[in-house]
């Protein structure tokens, strides 16, 4: 829309019209549309102020490249606005095709294929041992498919189909190899549907040992178990037992069922929007993700958890049930979106108050989980919010610590419990008022130095003053000086002031411009954009006053440098 001229939030009338037009054939878009607007309109504020500082970044950087006599955008310089400030690649062709540039398309590229070769070798880092999918269908092909039998088990007996290592099939793998294991018949749960894998060991005839410490199921019907051999020498053909942790299971077994339950528990009270939309359940700790526009009240948090910690009391029976997607959706089974499902399909019920499509493993009753506590609720992307909890044993410890902290901070601060959140408030106060003092003391000492410290220059219609703070000033006291130095400006002066201060390592900055600098086209928040990623940093803030930090703290003579050509800029000079 911005190559097209449109320069004004239009994703409310797009997002109407799209509804408008399949809401028939998608009424999920019609009952959740205030949603949906909502969160795109949201997702079109923020990246509007993204085009508005790559926009000024760009402009600076093109009258630099005119006033050296170039006429190409360097490649490194494009990358730099695609991947740190999200700028869109086409929307800098069209802005330097306007301003009489050309950009080197081909060292862009080479930087963006650079940096997805460095992604696929972090990701392979961190799945290591991953094999190509067609090494697995070779393996299916000769072993067949693997048959699950942990919903009843948690030991069985089986075969060794096939053996990997580095995504080679083997025939024989010794101690100490790490190897990819595929059985005929297994008790291990593969990791899905946001459950981790199983744990645990298998045992051959022979007496060779494997500790498995991850299952996938990399392609439909196949069961791969990464483990490393512990003892003796495991070939292909071979007999096993397969043992899962059985602690390790249950306590994610009631992580999962806690999770089912908060799912529930939230969409009776936020709406039938608060779909999950992603979750992990580990040993004894759960997240879970799901939609809303705005964070969620600790009223509503803590109705959550006590309703769920209320039913817990109830000890519901929790059963599976394989069934058609008719029936299914017949007894009020929730499905998740963008999840797919086959003609038969398993439904976990909670009672009769909760069910679910759900491959995994749960407990059998809601008293197996103990005690429920929720840790954290915060946001994870533009409308999804996250809360994370404890389960069983792990919530429990956790609350016993927090008893035995809350009973040393009573006692030293010689309070009962019921009165900490007084008496810290108290405390609190009295060391902010007191840092208050320490800051118009450090601000008086430095004001005392002003005369050493700040230079002043001409930049056109602008007077620039800059101010460079001995080393361990705070942010707050840069803000102070520039803020006084700003009113010291006579009216009709358009002026700004920069001021850097530097402590363990970091360099604060904050700019601040008269409203006849504003007037003239020099933004603090414009200026900020262009300097701040020469610190190696980021902030942000409105025309008047900005504010930032970066980690470069030798790249400020650079910064107070450039300014010079962003005032410039900024003024059509």
């Amino acid at each position: 829309m911005r190559l097209l001229g449109c320069q004004e939030p239009i994703m409310g009338e797009l997002i109407d019209a799209a509804i408008l037009s399949m809401g028939p054939q998608y009424p999920e878009l019609i009952t959740d549309a205030v949603r949906i607007r909502s969160i795109a309109e949201n997702e079109e504020a923020a990246f509007l102020s993204t085009l508005k500082s790559g926009t000024a970044i760009f402009d600076t950087a093109a009258a630099a490249l005119k006033s050296a006599g170039k006429a190409t955008v360097p490649g490194d310089q494009v990358f730099q606005l695609h991947d740190t400030f999200g700028f869109p690649f086409d929307l800098t062709v069209e802005m330097a095709r306007e301003a009489g540039l050309s950009v080197d398309e081909e060292g862009f590229r080479s930087l963006m294929k650079e940096q997805r070769e460095r992604a696929k070798a972090d990701a392979r880092a961190r799945k290591s041992g991953l094999t190509a999918a067609t090494a697995y269908k070779d393996v299916m092909e000769s072993a067949g498919t693997t048959t699950f039998v942990g919903y009843e088990n948690v030991a069985a007996e089986g075969r060794i189909g096939g053996l990997l290592i580095d995504g080679q099939s083997v025939e024989a793998a010794g101690p100490g190899q790490h190897v990819e294991v595929i059985l005929n018949t297994t008790p291990f749960y593969a990791e899905s549907g946001g459950q981790l894998g199983d744990h645990g060991k298998i045992t051959l005839a022979n007496g060779a040992v494997l500790d498995v410490y991850d299952v996938q199921s990399p392609v439909p019907g196949l069961f791969v178990h990464r483990a490393t051999v512990a003892d003796g020498e495991v070939t292909v053909g071979a007999q096993s037992f397969g043992q899962v942790d059985l602690a390790r299971r249950m306590a994610i077994s009631r992580a999962h069922t806690a999770t089912h339950m908060i799912h529930k528990a939230f969409r009776e009270l936020l709406g039938e929007t608060a779909t999950q939309m992603g979750s992990e359940n580990s040993p004894g700790r759960l997240r879970f993700d799901f939609p809303s526009p705005q964070a969620v009240p600790d009223s509503v948090l803590n109705e959550v958890e006590s309703r769920v910690n209320t039913l817990l009391l109830d000890d519901l029976p929790v059963t599976a049930e394989v069934m058609s997607q008719d029936a299914a959706r017949s007894i009020g089974a929730m499905a998740l979106f963008g999840e797919k499902y086959g003609d038969k399909v398993r439904v976990v019920s909670v009672g009769d108050w909760a069910r679910e499509l759900c491959g995994g493993t749960h407990t059998p009753s809601t008293g197996h989980l103990g005690v429920v506590k929720f840790l954290s609720e915060g946001s994870v992307g533009a409308g999804v919010r996250r809360v994370e909890a404890l389960v069983g044993s792990d919530a429990y410890s956790f609350l016993a610590k927090e008893h035995i902290l809350l009973a040393q901070i009573s006692e030293n601060l010689k309070a009962r419990p019921e009165e900490l959140a007084d008496r810290i408030e108290s405390l609190v106060t009295r060391l902010r008022d007191a840092e208050k003092e320490l800051d118009k003391v450090r601000a008086g000492a430095l004001r005392s130095q002003l005369s050493d410290l700040v230079t002043t220059s001409e930049i056109s219609k602008v007077t620039l003053k800059t101010v460079v703070l001995p080393e361990g000033s705070s942010a707050n006291d840069v803000r102070t000086i520039v803020t006084d130095l700003k009113g010291q400006f006579s009216p009709g002066v358009a002026g700004v002031v920069t001021g850097f201060a530097v402590a363990d390592g970091k360099v604060s900055v904050v700019i601040a411009a008269t409203s006849d600098a504003i007037a003239l086209g020099v933004s603090s928040g414009t200026l900020l954009s262009y300097i701040a990623p020469i610190l190696d940093g980021r902030g942000g803030g409105k025309p008047e006053l900005a504010q930032g930090g970066g980690s470069n703290v030798g790249a400020i003579p650079d910064a107070v440098n450039g300014l010079t050509s962003a005032i410039e800029t900024a003024q059509g000079k």
